[in-house]
Formats: C-alpha cells, structure tokens, sequence
C-alpha cells in the first residue's frame, strides 16, 4: 500500500514535465557511458556536387544505405552503431528518478570493479531524489500508521525518517557496492530491450531478481543483492521497535523490498519504449510546423 502510494504521488509530479528521454549530465565520469540518452543520430549528408564529371549511377543491388553515425554522446552497440530509442536507457526516467544501474539493450557497459561500484552505489544513496522518496515513503508510513510504537506527527515523521534514511543507505551500499565486490559479482540491471515479446521481457524482470552477472559476463546466482536485502533487514533490528523485529516482520520487509525491486525493473525495461514513442510524436509534430511555415508565402 505504502508504495502504491509513493507511486501515485510521483505519477502526479511527473505530469508537468515532457515526456522525452531526459538528456541529464553524467552523475560521475566513472558511470556507465550508455546509459547517457542522447537523440538519434541522423545520417551524414552528402557531400555538395562539384562540377567535374558525374560518377555513374550505382544499380539497386549495388546502392547500400549510408551506417548512421554515432554522436559523441550516443549509446553505442558492440559494432559502434548508435542504439535505437527503443533500448536506451536514461540516466533519470521521468527526468527525476535515478536509473544509474542500469544498462541499455546491447550496450558496452563499464567495466566493474570496486571503485566503480562504490561511486554509483554512493550516487544513488545520495541523489536528491532519493530524498523525495524517502519523504513521500515516511510520510505515508506514519499516515497508516505501520508502526504505532514510532509515534504520529511531527515526532513520528521524523522517527521513520531516519530510519527509512538507514534501510535505504544500507541496502544500497551492501548490495551495489561492497556484497558485488567481495562476490564479483554485476548486479546491474541489463535491459532486455524492444525487440522481444512483452511477456518474455516481463519474465525476465522477475527473473532477474534472483539472477545476476560474474565480472566475466557469465550468468550466476544473484547472491549479492538477495543477501544485501536481507543482511539489511537483521541489521535494522537494532534501530527498529522489537514488534518489528519479529521473523514475520523481517521476512515481510524483505519481501517488499523485493517487490520494490521488480516494480522499478519494470519501469527500467519499458520506459523507453515509452519514451521512444512520445519523442518520435514530438519530432514529427516538429517536422509538421516547420513544413507548414516553410510552405507559407512571406509577408510583403
């Protein structure tokens, strides 16, 4: 319920803003380059013509497209074409929403490493909007009440604040940075992508809560981000009252934080395609009014 709630509140404070794939600055030089959006990459003119002799007209089997070229800032794929819209992935989805760890469908992702898990686990425990979940996550907590022993108003805003403030820092950090590292492991998000039935990609969201990548790329069992979820929950024993200290109350906390988990996986794999749509409107509707201006006789 109480995410539902986060959830809602954002879908309102995203309406005001343009639906497009937000072009936001890298949050560190170490972050991963394809996640960086950037707008297709149209192909390169052709050169002006000249007045020597015109080369003679290549036939149908013989003319071949021009390969787009990449702009500096452009996701590339492993043969260094720009990737579609469809399986970019921002830095920020809804220009807000932090999407650091995650990689776009066919991208060359950063290598891992300790130091580069560390900066982007610390980038997302401490991003701005991290805050506004945390407060719009304690806010509904102490509206419902969830755990009466915390206390109601200010008092009891402030109680579940920080230790919301705690969960949410200490899972990042186990489970993006030093879990990952001591295991070698990825825990990365790696999309998908359009191209693929929708129920295929909806199974793999789920699936990849319990799946992860070794340093190498090859699959394995995601230790660190199940074991980071759940070594945050029996640490939160000491800060939490002992009702919620219970088994029933961890284990229920550490489901909702799975559920958590494949609910903004969800957004990650899909939000471009969406995206992708809303932008491409946007261009043509562009197209439209310059045609249309171009069209029209100057005034005298």
């Amino acid at each position: 319920m109480r995410f539902m709630m986060v959830l809602i509140c954002l879908g309102f404070a995203a309406t005001s803003r343009a639906q497009s794939l937000p072009d936001a600055p890298r949050p560190s030089a170490t972050l991963l380059p394809a996640s960086n959006p950037a707008p297709d990459s149209g192909t390169s003119s052709a050169p002006a013509g000249n007045n020597g002799p015109t080369a003679p007209a290549l036939s149908s089997d013989q003319a071949q497209a021009p390969t787009p070229k990449p702009r500096p800032n452009d996701p590339v794929d492993a043969n260094g074409n720009p990737i579609p819209l469809e399986r970019r992935e921002p830095q920020r989805i809804l220009g807000f929403m932090p999407n650091f760890r995650t990689v776009s469908g066919g991208s060359l992702p950063h290598p891992p490493g300790w130091k580069y898990n560390f900066t982007v686990a610390t980038h997302q425990a401490f991003d701005y909007s991290s805050f506004i979940f945390l407060g719009l996550t304690s806010l509904t907590a102490e509206a419902f009440n969830e755990h009466p022993d915390l206390g109601k108003g200010i008092e009891g805003m402030g109680q579940y604040t920080w230790r919301g403030f705690l969960d949410k820092t200490d899972n990042t950090y186990l489970s993006a940075g030093f879990l990952p590292t001591v295991f070698r492991e990825d825990t990365r998000y790696f999309a998908l992508g359009a191209g693929h039935p929708i129920v295929i990609r909806s199974l793999y969201v789920i699936s990849q809560e319990a799946v992860a990548r070794t340093y190498h790329g090859t699959k394995t069992p995601n230790i660190a981000g199940l074991l980071g979820k759940a070594v945050t929950q029996y640490v939160s024993r000491y800060y939490y009252p002992p009702s919620v200290g219970t088994f029933d109350a961890l284990a229920e906390k550490f489901g909702y934080s799975v559920m958590r988990d494949v609910a903004f996986s969800s957004v990650r794999e899909f939000y471009p395609d969406v995206a992708a749509h809303y932008v491409r409107k946007h261009r043509e509707k562009a197209a439209r009014r310059a045609a249309q201006r171009s069209s029209q006789p100057a005034s005298p």
